[in-house]
């Protein structure tokens, strides 16, 4: 019998060729790895129509019909030939077509023999039809039925499908379960399994490439989707353990002179109650004797950098340095500039360090940086460069955190031999109750109320027949000295059609709107950063009327006197950048607008989220229905408190329930055994260390 641990090459139908192939294109190397290649959706072939009840409103995307051969014919000629049977059986008939592949087919068919045929229906001229069908000696295929009615679709790239096609890779997984099942021993305890009702991981195996029902492959989803939820929470609640237990972290004993007279004197706005519950956390969290790793969720403008730096200015008045890393040069340099005004007059150092900082500048400011004669430096990407060194940095602030990677970020977390305090901050909302659950080592605090005085942005959503209307209302807001961005989407730089349709906007824009009576601006991507940082420059200083740009500036814009918000194309933008982009605008004391143009061709999902956008600014209800919408999102992936996670089949946000019942497991169990050493938890060590943010899925403890 083979073992998961070999090489996928001894699998009958893969040999060294496609071994290489797997590898290459699907990062499958060991017969483990391609048994955990799960199918992402199931055909019911357990249905058997007559030819006679398939009509055009059959809703079956696939429908199965036995019938004998009637005739075959060829016809065409060249590319156009192709091989026609036709086929009966006493309700109705059908043509079976065939353009490749034609000799071998022919000689597959005999003339009055009964054959399964399974396939995707098509009428012409109201005779029911299909192109390159399944086609199954009937007792072949009610012997197959048997075993399993439901047939897995596998993942396929272009190459896996000129390779081995769908059924090939089937058969393939047919002929590696016959290797391996024996080779199957679970890791979960039986006690532990009879408690949370989950079937044998070689049952959940099983059933998940070949469902013997459709319950069977729910429980066989639900084990396999818990076993992966409690690996990440095993290791999460593991970490959070260690870290609360260390009692290693700086101590901020003092509420000094700085933190005083900041707040005392310059803070441009009272606190909300919001922002002060939060300050009192980070607060406790600094005092408690272990180092804070604390989540702070706030909405666009809700004041998350006052709070950044009170608690920096916390960690100054006790000695320490500080950091806060943003994700691009533009609002590193808006914090530099906000927090150098905010703090004049308060005896704090401050500096910025960004990859296009001078090399004399940067020479002093590192040399600076090391003796200590800097309090809080301000930067980009450039902080986490290993010459980057600090005297004695205790607190570390990282905003919109997701933009960063996970080596990026947890390399700030080496840059003192005792870990710094660290601050992570979103303004891209996340359900309480999944955050509780996915970030399980930070803890969780939320900004959920706006600085008073700020008035709701109102939204609308045009169609582009509307333009003329859109037009006429901005050089309403021009004449009252407002300004105006207009944003195009760009999803990846390199996207010629993306980048064109800026162009052709921007140009469409400075001729309805032309000099000397209108200053156009224009910034994006593809930019020099100094060009980039002149048209923002220019906008926030109100010598440009109109800056048309990428979402490029979604972070680190801060006009008050902007007021209108137009993003062309809103129905391409998920609803968390809708919303932060409609955060650029109201930030003064006029009412500002959104507009939303698209064009009149929309998706059920695009209608709902710009319906949503036009109905609310809560972040927070936006961001449930943006996980019910598309998911994960953003919030997937690497982004799970600074570890990667090669999940297979589960999806934290829509698997929420069975994640939070992984979390009360893993809590459980390592409440009662910290380093999973009892002998009947020894077994899940290899599922904790499968997924302990090594993306490599390793079986060798499996048997």
């Amino acid at each position: 019998m083979g073992r998961l641990t070999d090489s996928v090459k001894f699998v009958p139908g893969v040999g060294e060729v496609r071994a290489k192939l797997l590898e290459r294109e699907a990062n499958i190397r060991t017969m483990g790895d391609l048994l955990y290649r799960f199918p992402f959706r199931y055909i019911d072939r357990t249905h058997v129509y007559r030819i006679g009840d398939i009509d055009e409103n059959t809703s079956a995307a696939f429908v199965q019909f036995r019938a004998k051969v009637t005739g075959k014919a060829f016809a065409g000629e060249g590319r156009k030939r192709r091989f026609s049977v036709f086929v009966g059986d006493g309700t109705g008939s059908a043509e079976l077509i065939w353009f490749q592949g034609i000799k071998w087919v022919e000689k597959r068919f005999e003339t009055g023999r009964e054959y399964m045929i399974f396939g995707r229906p098509s009428f012409y001229r109201g005779e029911l039809s299909m192109v390159h069908p399944e086609v199954e000696e009937v007792e072949k295929a009610l012997a197959r039925r048997e075993q399993s009615g439901l047939q897995g679709i596998y993942p396929m790239t272009e190459r896996l499908s000129e390779a081995f096609g769908e059924k090939g890779f089937y058969n393939t997984i047919c002929n590696l379960w016959s290797l391996v099942r024996d080779d199957i021993a679970d890791y979960m305890p039986v006690a532990m399994r009879d408690r949370y009702g989950l079937v044998s991981l070689s049952e959940a195996l099983y059933n998940i490439h070949f469902p013997q029902s459709a319950e069977r492959l729910r429980q066989a989803q639900y084990r396999l989707k818990f076993d992966e939820l409690l690996g990440i929470q095993l290791n999460i609640q593991s970490r959070r353990t260690a870290r609360t237990t260390a009692r290693d972290g700086f101590i901020f004993n003092r509420v000094g002179e700085k933190f005083g007279t900041f707040y005392n004197t310059k803070l441009p706005f009272p606190l909300t109650g919001a922002q002060k519950r939060v300050v009192k956390e980070i607060r406790q969290d600094t005092v408690s004797g272990y180092q804070m790793n604390r989540l702070l969720q706030g909405d666009v403008g809700s004041g998350k950098t006052v709070v950044a730096l009170l608690s920096m200015l916390l960690a100054v008045d006790n000695g320490f340095q500080a950091c806060i890393m943003a994700p691009t040069e533009i609002l590193a340099r808006q914090h530099f500039a906000t927090m150098s005004a905010m703090c004049e007059g308060v005896g704090v150092r401050i500096a910025a360090l960004t990859g296009t900082t001078r090399a004399k500048e940067r020479r002093e400011i590192l040399a600076s940086l090391a003796e200590g004669a800097i309090d809080i430096i301000v930067g980009t990407h450039a902080l986490i460069e290993e010459r980057v060194q600090f005297a004695n940095l205790g607190f570390v602030v990282i905003d919109e955190q997701h933009r960063f990677g996970v080596e990026q970020r947890a390399r700030m977390w080496t840059k003192n031999a005792q870990p710094p305090h660290i601050l992570v901050m979103t303004a891209t909302p996340i359900p309480r109750t999944l955050a509780m659950t996915l970030y399980g080592d930070l803890d969780v605090s939320v900004i959920d109320e706006l600085p008073p005085g700020r008035r709701p942005v109102k939204t609308v959503h045009y169609f582009d027949s509307a333009r003329l209307k859109l037009f006429g209302f901005m050089r309403k807001q021009i004449a009252l000295g407002r300004q105006v961005y207009i944003v195009y989407p760009l999803i990846k730089e390199s996207e010629k059609s993306d980048y064109k349709n800026l162009q052709e906007g921007f140009e469409a824009i400075i001729r309805d709107f032309p000099l000397p009576e209108y200053r156009v601006s224009v910034c994006h991507g593809k930019m020099k950063p100094a060009d980039k940082q002149e048209s923002m420059r220019q906008f926030k200083d109100g010598e440009a009327d109109i800056l048309v740009a990428t979402s490029v500036i979604e972070v680190g814009v801060d006009v008050p006197n902007a007021t209108v918000m137009v993003i062309e194309s809103a129905e391409r933008f998920g609803l968390s950048q809708l919303h932060q982009l409609r955060g650029r605008v109201g930030r003064g004391g006029e009412q500002s607008y959104c507009i939303l143009m698209s064009g009149e061709k929309l998706s059920a999902d695009s209608r709902k989220r710009l319906e949503a956008m036009c109905e609310t600014d809560d972040g927070f209800r936006l961001a449930e229905l943006d996980l019910r919408l598309r998911g994960a999102g953003d919030i997937n992936g690497t982004m799970q408190s600074g570890m990667a996670f090669d999940l297979k089949i589960a999806n934290p946000t829509l698997d929420n329930q069975i994640l939070q019942v992984a979390q009360a497991a893993a809590i459980e169990l390592l409440d009662a055994d910290a380093t999973l050493s009892q002998p009947q938890n020894l077994p899940l060590r290899t599922l904790r260390d499968r997924y302990s943010g090594n993306t490599d899925t390793d079986f060798s403890e499996i048997s």
